[in-house]
């Protein structure tokens, strides 16, 4: 479930959501040591939405530089 305060974050670069991503992952920690259920969760909430935006600009970035992502194996016989 994403968060429902946190708005548009397609503006943001990659290295941005990186960032906030990383940061917030930093809060967790934080959080599951200190055992705080609410804030736990809504930290959750949050990155889910960082993520699910940076899994989104990957997908675009990786179709927009055409960049194939299965693996072909073909086996020859001489």
């Amino acid at each position: 479930m994403e968060h429902p305060f946190i708005n548009d974050l397609s503006k943001k670069t990659l290295e941005e959501l990186q960032t906030d991503i990383s940061n917030l992952t930093s809060k967790l920690n934080f959080a599951y040591r200190s055992n705080h259920g609410q804030l736990i969760g809504q930290i959750q909430m949050a990155l889910e939405s960082y993520r699910n935006a940076y899994a989104k600009k990957m997908d675009e970035l990786i179709k927009k530089q055409n960049i194939q992502t299965q693996v072909v194996i073909d086996k020859k016989t001489k």
